[in-house]
């Protein structure tokens, strides 16, 4: 029977991966009531179609950071693609180079970044940077992912410490035995850094080592895990080029703010400033429709993402693409939208349920 919509993956990839490599990708923090909130927020916003509008002709068409791309979902960064299929990250890149979307590669990526790029050299790449405790590899991977034709960096804000992650607790989740990071290296050191080498974090990385982080390289910078008006204006203040809204899927912080719940409050505090993008519980066309609705300039998928990989490597990511930007083009034909741009705030209003 085939697969019809991004539940269809999470069934699958659920009955054919490990319990600990399940637990991993799909584990919230604490009670995981955000992991979930995520998904449930979008359901308290209903919509207010327009009709008798020539909806002929749907363009889906957008740009992040000036670049175009097909339709505003891309593919948020997660760790460890191998995992859940052999060719991990390439396959994952290969699959957005065709959807032409941008594919946020991660610091825990387990394929080298030089054959994630060699293996899909015309897709757009963004990078997500951990800060680490050692100022010269953060700037050793910097300048590499700048030379390899990335053209962003995203850093990621709220991880100054790991969650609470009770699921990879309990089954005593060891990918230290399983991956080396081959791009997380000590500029002294030829050999890849094991995974527990890794952490922590630099938990000392604040507002003020922006500048430094500005002066070696020329991409763009964005901050991921903003959720507050507060934060949103030190974006501003920054100078940073974009905040993407998000929660870390539930991963890190529980009893937050959903991810859509937190974007309105963000969108208005930049004062369209700079970008702002949202990731967290994108499940259908109709969410990706409400988030922009709400101010979002573009989505980004991260679990649904790895479903399709354990399903078919770069077709199962593919199809997982296919699925939900039909159903956006859907949304917006069924919503009166001929474009992005005619998408607006009027075309949504929060239930009382």
């Amino acid at each position: 029977m085939p697969l019809v919509c991004l539940r269809d993956f999470q069934a699958y990839a659920q009955k054919h991966l490990s319990k600990s490599t399940w637990d991993y990708i799909e584990g919230g923090a604490d009670e995981c009531f955000t992991r979930d909130d995520n998904i449930t927020a979008f359901k308290k916003i209903r919509l207010r179609p327009r009709y008798l509008k020539d909806v002929q002709e749907v363009d889906t068409r957008t740009t992040v950071q000036g670049e175009e791309i097909t339709a505003p979902i891309c593919i948020s960064p997660t760790g460890f693609h191998c995992l859940v299929w052999p060719d991990g990250e390439m396959s994952t890149a290969r699959a957005a180079q065709a959807a032409g979307i941008c594919y946020i590669t991660s610091t825990y990526a387990s394929c080298a970044l030089e054959d994630i790029v060699a293996t899909a050299p015309r897709g757009l790449r963004w990078f997500q940077l951990y800060m680490q405790s050692d100022k010269q590899l953060n700037k050793q991977l910097v300048q590499k992912v700048e030379s390899l034709g990335f053209k962003a960096l995203v850093i990621t804000v709220d991880v100054p410490k790991l969650g609470n992650r009770r699921q990879d607790i309990q089954n005593q989740l060891d990918l230290k035995m399983n991956l080396l990071l081959k791009d997380l290296r000590s500029p002294k050191e030829r050999n890849p850094m094991p995974y527990f080498q890794m952490f922590p974090i630099d938990a000392s990385f604040c507002w003020n080592d922006l500048s430094w982080l500005q002066s070696i390289t020329r991409l763009p910078i964005i901050l991921k895990g903003i959720l507050t008006k507060e934060d949103a204006e030190l974006a501003v203040k920054h100078n940073v080029h974009g905040i993407i809204v998000s929660n870390h899927g539930g991963r890190q912080l529980d009893d937050v703010l959903a991810s859509i719940d937190a974007l309105a409050e963000v969108v208005a505090a930049v004062k369209g400033k700079m970008e702002v993008y949202l990731d967290g519980g994108i499940r259908t066309g109709n969410d990706v429709l409400k988030a922009l609705a709400l101010g979002a300039k573009c989505v980004f998928l991260g679990r649904p993402i790895l479903w399709g990989l354990a399903y078919k490597g770069e077709y199962g990511v593919e199809e997982v693409l296919n699925i939900i930007k039909n159903e956006f083009h859907t949304s917006m034909a069924l919503t009166g939208c001929r474009s992005v741009a005619e998408i607006n705030q009027d075309l949504i209003q929060f239930s009382r349920l």
